[in-house]
């Protein structure tokens, strides 16, 4: 039995989604409908990805009996609203990153999510890559031995783009690019919080943060320093290193198809071919929004409500992080109140 699934917002990274889907077993994955905030714009997509339905309204495909799982790739902002009209429609959901705009939203979310005994998943796709699978595989058979050491950066000049500068599209690099690097040293560690968060930056003139190094102190004496910003482009590389060897993520660290392991034996290199797309996408190596797409689908399959690489728990840690490191340069929502 196929998944079908409904794509909530007709933007660059909906594209990209549904063209990642495409390269999946088509009797397993299909798209059924598209909404977008205006008719037009929802039947333009329609027509570039040949999908059935085609609604104005966010409404009409959270009450559409033709699917079954919505992707949620709208501006971070209407996360938590949208999250809410479709959970309480019955429908599970995959929503992009930030699932919240802090942690409170991100608990609101999650807990309606378990309320309802509905699947949910932030969609931090990284975590699905092979390379993130054998990373995990190498930490935990202590091949390079304890990790003691993260360290990643994430930049490309960006406050020229609106969802990044502007205060009210709940912006800054953190939201943005930084969430990347802190998954990955939540997922290093083994998803134990951090003993502390200190973040130096700068803000941009919107009020958004523009520059930043957030560095996380863990139990047994490790250490994250992760670096984001929206001025220039960084390496965007990361390092893992343990006691006993390393391993390094290559350009693109968050969509990667290149990893290198060093240890005691040698250095290994690995290489992860995607597939090719069949439409053209906006995003670096977007066609491996695959490995998190039949991810859900698993789940669904199973009737499991969370995934375990994926898991509320971490989403909620990933916000946390997330709202201290922005607090800590004095980028505060309207919601939120400066202490």
């Amino acid at each position: 039995m196929s998944t079908k699934w409904g794509i909530c917002s007709a933007g660059k990274i909906s594209n990209d989604f549904v063209v990642a889907l495409r390269t999946l077993d088509s009797e397993e994955h299909k798209v059924t409908a598209v909404a977008a905030r205006s008719l037009e714009n929802a039947k333009v997509f329609a027509g570039n990805h040949k999908i059935e339905s085609a609604y104005g309204t966010y409404e009409e495909l959270a009450m559409d009996a033709n699917v079954d799982v919505i992707y949620i790739g709208s501006i971070n902002t209407q996360h938590l609203s949208l999250c809410k009209l479709f959970l309480n429609h019955g429908k599970p959901i995959l929503c992009e990153k930030p699932l919240g705009m802090n942690a409170d939203e991100v608990k609101e979310i999650t807990e309606l999510a378990k309320e309802k005994n509905l699947f949910m998943m932030e969609a931090v796709w990284s975590r699905f890559f092979p390379v993130y699978n054998k990373v995990r595989e190498v930490i935990s058979s202590g091949r390079i031995g304890d990790i003691k050491c993260v360290m990643a950066s994430f930049g490309y000049p960006l406050m020229g783009v609106s969802r990044v500068s502007s205060k009210e599209l709940g912006g800054g690099t953190l939201l943005d690019l930084g969430i990347y690097t802190v998954q990955l040293a939540l997922m290093v560690f083994s998803g134990q919080m951090p003993l502390s968060v200190t973040t130096k930056g700068f803000l941009a003139e919107s009020g958004v943060d523009e520059t930043s190094t957030t560095t996380l102190l863990f139990p047994n004496n490790g250490i994250a320093v992760l670096t984001c910003t929206g001025t220039c482009t960084l390496p965007n590389e990361a390092d893992i290193v343990g006691t006993r060897g390393r391993m390094r993520i290559f350009f693109p660290f968050w969509c990667p198809t290149h990893l290198q392991i060093a240890d005691e034996k040698g250095v290994e290199n690995l290489s992860f071919i995607l597939p090719k797309p069949g439409k053209p996408l906006n995003f670096d190596n977007s066609t491996g929004m695959r490995f998190e797409a039949q991810a859900v689908r698993d789940c669904l399959q199973q009737g499991l409500k969370e995934h375990p690489i994926m898991n509320h728990e971490e989403s909620v840690k990933i916000a946390s992080i997330l709202e201290q490191a922005r607090h800590g340069l004095g980028y505060y929502l309207d919601t939120e109140v400066a202490k």
